[in-house]
């Protein structure tokens, strides 16, 4: 056993599961259980609901998905049952994470004759409504767009025979509650299904919700510290807030490096996690400036430009993703080489979502946090929630390298010598300078270059997508504050006429 994985020497073999199921499990490549799978499964495969405390990357997906398909082929359907009412529901909170289970569902149904589907909001309304009509075994799908469907009649959920809830906590997180509690009230009574929730905390509400909508469940915690891999290191600075980026840059040079001295298969592939949508445009047309091959990915990003982005990072044309915490969970994407918190989340919770995005599957991986004055203050919560001390590192002045003066493009090349957003211009000029001098390029701006973040910027070394509104300026090396154009007058407007008071007409 390869204990660098977190598996444990319990088998899929040895649950006694139909062996169409082992022949997809086999084909995927799964072997061992990990700590979630082999304690809920047992439980889940003898008929007893399940609350179970995990967070993504612990194999949960697979732990539940075989509950639902053993518990449907050991027990056949009713002969009344109509096309149009699906013997299982699963509910995600995203559309990332409803499209992660589709694709694993597939996996283990390869060899089965129960059919799947996802249906998510952003995309494809007609498409899955015509296949919710003619009929799924497996729904799987976000509450939004489940509702949306049920209200219409596409469907309904009299026949349903088993039910998940995964990452219960973030429904509440979302606002998800109340439509998840009208679709809970539309199943049949608990005793007379199969019902698993997962999520990545046990608190109160979430207990609350597990016994008001689960039958006698039996709750399964797994010890946080055991989903950090071993093959994981973190890594912590302690940074000024106008370091961070001179900081970042260093960093990504240095591992890139190191990447391409160990010659590592995956190739050198970053996630930087931000806690604002607006650092996090401005941190990704910097990077792009500098030649790296950068994408945003934020919850304004559509869900078709979205799953692009993703395929694209996955496959490594995109380097670095830089992200808020709308990719923290339920995103599998291979072979992630770094994690870095470019903010230090606020919930100690993502930050064990973030860092899980690498060291997967015995993979190694390094996570990187920057403890700024603005967002250290978490840090005592992350490190009591995970159970130990974050190793601190030191900055030291080599590591610190000063945004180029010059955008590192071939095509349409403009130059950048310091950027910032409009509503944050002043106080970008009263910003301290870093405590190291940093050695820039010479070459003087003499023109204004405005950048907005409208255009996707796509050049032969860097490309970045850039979502909202950013209007951004620089002339001389000082970020400068663009003019609002003033409005034209509308073309009906006309002057008033002169008014001639009787004095001076008598004169």
């Amino acid at each position: 056993m390869n204990t660098a994985t977190h598996l444990t020497e319990i088998t899929f073999e040895s649950l006694s599961l139909d062996p169409a199921l082992l022949q997809g499990l086999h084909a995927a490549g799964f072997q061992y259980c990990t700590p979630i799978q082999a304690q809920t499964l047992p439980l889940a495969l003898a008929g007893q609901d399940v609350a179970g405390q995990a967070q993504t990357g612990t194999g949960k997906t697979i732990a539940f998905l075989l509950a639902v398909l053993a518990h449907l082929l050991k027990h056949p359907c009713s002969e009344k049952r109509q096309a149009n009412q699906p013997r299982a529901l699963i509910l995600a909170p995203t559309r990332e994470l409803a499209l992660q289970i589709a694709k694993d569902c597939t996996l283990l149904t390869r060899h089965l004759s129960l059919k799947s589907l996802a249906v998510y909001g952003g995309e494809g309304y007609q498409s899955q409504r015509n296949q919710l009509v003619d009929g799924v075994d497996i729904l799987i799908g976000t509450v939004g767009r489940i509702i949306d469907y049920y209200k219409q009649r596409v469907f309904n959920l009299k026949a349903v025979q088993a039910v998940v809830l995964d990452e219960a906590d973030r429904m509440f997180d979302l606002g998800f509650i109340k439509d998840l509690r009208f679709l809970l009230r539309q199943l049949p009574k608990p005793s007379l299904r199969l019902n698993l929730m997962f999520s990545a905390t046990l608190s109160l509400r979430v207990q609350e919700l597990a016994y008001e909508s689960l039958n006698n469940p039996q709750f399964v915690k797994i010890d946080t510290e055991a989903v950090i891999a071993d093959k994981m290191v973190e890594q912590l600075y302690h940074v000024g807030s106008e370091e961070k980026l001179p900081l970042l840059l260093g960093i990504l040079q240095r591992e890139q490096l190191a990447t391409q001295k160990n010659e590592v298969v995956s190739g050198f592939r970053v996630l930087v996690f931000i806690n604002t949508k607006r650092t996090a445009e401005k941190v990704c047309q910097i990077l792009a400036n500098q030649g790296y091959s950068v994408a945003l990915m934020s919850g304004d990003v559509v869900q078709k430009r979205r799953g692009q982005l993703l395929q694209q990072f996955a496959v490594g044309k995109v380097a670095i993703m830089v992200a808020t915490d709308v990719a923290a969970r339920g995103l599998h994407i291979p072979a992630v080489t770094h994690v870095i918190n470019y903010d230090l989340p606020q919930d100690a919770e993502d930050y064990v979502h973030r860092i899980g995005r690498t060291a997967r599957a015995g993979a190694s991986g390094l996570a990187i946090s920057f403890g700024c004055e603005e967002y250290v203050y978490s840090l005592s919560d992350i490190e009591t929630y995970i159970g130990h001390k974050i190793p601190v590192l030191s900055v030291v002045d080599s590591l610190l390298i000063a945004p180029s003066l010059v955008k590192k493009s071939a095509v349409n090349s403009v130059k950048v010598a310091h950027v910032t957003t409009k509503s944050h211009s002043h106080r970008a000029n009263q910003a301290k300078k870093p405590r190291v001098p940093v050695t820039v390029a010479t070459e003087k701006v003499n023109a204004v270059q405005p950048v907005t973040s409208a255009v996707v910027t796509e050049v032969a070394s860097s490309k970045c997508e850039i979502v909202g509104e950013m209007n951004v300026s620089s002339v001389s090396g000082e970020s400068v504050q663009t003019q609002t154009p003033v409005k034209k007058r509308h073309r009906f407007f006309r002057k008033p006429k002169k008014v001639v008071t009787p004095s001076s007409s008598m004169s």
